[in-house]
């Protein structure tokens, strides 16, 4: 039996992080996969495809959108397969990088399931395509980073062609007319931008009132408007009764009565962590019933030595969180006095067209602390960039304490914001720098979108009293 300083339990973003780390810090690590390449979740099924697929479907409206090619908008049509296939090369790139970090850092990746026989000792049991016997581990530390998949509700048929979820979305081999997603979580609104600018009728239901309810409420109104004026029909407070899935399409009937047709429906409704199969119960770890696995700021389980990172240990379910949170599992590991992940740092990135990004507070969340603030906000509209690129919608906005200056929370809605969002969290993350004067006194490169923090912060100081 190999003995080993950490065993980790997936090769996602939270798993290739702590095996890193622990690879780069000279500990003898392995890693555990059961799936046939590695990458996870994110580089297969999830984060990966869907924006490669989101970045097909931009770059189709760039071209539609543009005068300049205005004699090739008429016959400019691709359907959705072709669209999907485009995908294909972005995965295999990530997954050739990705298994070069292992062998690079010489780290054995062994094929099958982890079985925990008791806290310390972990068989990995081949899958049926693979071949090769059974392997026992010993591990003076583990890291459960199996990630997590779509949330199947029980009454419904997900082997129908036109039941979906947001894995086997992807493999949709039709050209679908009207679309209806049953969620509006962050994965429920992403599909609606792709299907909107793929010209579906779509029908987003959402469980509570608002979209996006962690959001700053002027950006999640500002993306519940854009959807509106794409044609997007949002039912708000609505829950499932049951669905009529049929040859030709399917009909969503809703606890208020309301009987919804569509070509597809895509359940995008919550996430179930990847934590049945382990054996977890016999070294006294209790996942909840989504299957997430409870930790602490250091993300360790009710077992001191056994962590849990990414998905699997639940909020904020974000492939850039989970990568930091495994690399701060084993950071923990080689130094147990170390401080927590600064949890407020971690921004969240939401891929609509255009794509939302928020980090640090919202101003709802200020009002509840009764902390004084004042906003600056700069529509994209007004800056060169933006009309150049003809991307006009959109808005940065910087909250910032009254008194002291400093930046509370960075909110943008628009192209780009993903990217644009790093300057602000770069500044709330230092000590030294994090004052709204810090985007007046910096010189930014012009004409460029990050631009919008000087002209936001000129108007957010010019509210002052």
């Amino acid at each position: 039996m190999e003995h080993y300083d950490v065993v980790v339990i997936g090769t996602g973003p939270a798993g290739e992080g702590a095996a890193m780390m622990a690879a780069k810090n000279h500990r003898r690590v392995a890693v555990i996969e059961r799936y046939a390449s590695v990458g996870g979740g994110c580089t297969h099924w999830g984060t990966i495809p869907s924006k490669a697929l989101r970045q097909a479907v931009k770059s189709l409206r760039e071209v539609q959108r543009n005068p300049l090619l205005h004699a090739l908008r008429s016959s400019m049509h691709v359907e959705y397969p072709n669209l999907l296939a485009s995908a294909n090369d972005v995965i295999e790139a990530q997954v050739a990088s990705r298994r070069r970090f292992y062998d690079r850092n010489h780290v054995p990746l062994l094929a099958g399931s982890a079985w925990f026989l008791d806290p310390h000792t972990i068989e990995v049991r081949p899958e049926a395509a693979t071949h090769g016997g059974t392997v026992r581990l010993a591990a003076d530390h583990v890291v459960i980073a199996s990630g997590s998949r779509p949330y199947h509700p029980p009454e419904l048929d997900f082997t129908h062609p036109r039941v979906r979820d947001s894995d086997s979305i992807l493999h949709y081999a039709h050209n679908p007319f009207a679309v209806t997603i049953f969620g509006a979580g962050v994965i429920g609104c992403e599909y609606a931008s792709i299907f909107l600018s793929l010209g579906c009728k779509v029908t987003l239901i959402n469980t509570h009132g608002q979209l996006l309810s962690f959001l700053d409420d002027e950006i999640a109104e500002a993306l519940s408007y854009h959807l509106h004026e794409q044609g997007c029909v949002i039912r708000h407070n609505e829950q499932f009764a049951r669905l009529e899935a049929r040859e030709q399409d399917v009909v969503l009937e809703l606890q208020s009565g309301r009987r919804i047709r569509s070509d597809v429906l895509l359940w995008a409704n919550g996430r179930t962590g990847n934590s049945d199969g382990m054996n977890l119960s016999a070294i006294g770890i209790t996942p909840d019933p989504r299957g997430q696995i409870r930790v602490n700021e250091h993300s360790q389980t009710a077992v001191a030595h056994i962590y849990a990172a990414g998905d699997i240990s639940g909020s904020p379910a974000l492939a850039s969180a989970a990568y930091v949170q495994g690399c701060s599992a084993t950071r923990h590991i080689l130094y147990p006095s170390i401080a927590p992940l600064r949890a407020d740092l971690i921004p969240s990135g939401i891929y609509t067209l255009p794509e939302i990004s928020s980090v640090g507070l919202t101003e709802r969340e200020l009002l509840e602390r009764k902390i004084p603030y004042e906003a600056g906000r700069a529509s994209f509209k007004n800056l060169a960039r933006a009309q150049m690129t003809n991307e006009k919608i959109g808005l940065l906005k910087i909250l910032f304490h009254t008194e002291s200056l400093r930046v509370l929370g960075v909110h943008c809605f628009g192209d780009g914001a993903a990217e644009i969002i790093h300057i602000g969290q770069t500044v709330m993350a230092s000590s030294d720098i994090n004052s709204i004067r810090y985007f007046i006194d910096t010189t930014f490169n012009y004409p460029t979108m990050a631009e919008a923090y000087r002209v936001a912060a000129y108007n957010g100081l010019n509210r002052l009293a």
